[in-house]
């Protein structure tokens, strides 16, 4: 596992900062330009990767339209998949 996958979400997205950061406020080579852009590519990949399977794990409750969570056979509340493509009609 390379360093950029074994930093936790959060890691990776302060470096993203920091990288941003560095390349804005200073003059930087363009050998060091080059070396901080391809970190971030990674790092973006990464986090993407990562948030890509925490929206699989979501769900979304299914209310009624008086808002109370719907509820299952099992009085449990009722849950569908979350799907990005659904998430103009949710609200």
């Amino acid at each position: 596992m390379s360093d950029d996958q074994s930093k936790s979400f959060e890691e990776a997205y302060e470096r993203l900062e920091t990288i941003l950061e560095k390349m804005n406020s200073e003059q930087v080579s363009l050998d060091d330009a080059l070396a901080l852009y391809e970190e971030a590519d990674t790092l973006i990949a990464s986090c993407q990767k990562r948030l890509g399977a925490a929206e699989q794990k979501i769900e979304i409750l299914l209310k009624n339209r008086d808002g109370t969570v719907q509820i299952n056979e099992n009085e449990s509340p009722q849950t569908e998949p979350f799907a990005p493509e659904q998430q103009s009609t949710l609200k």
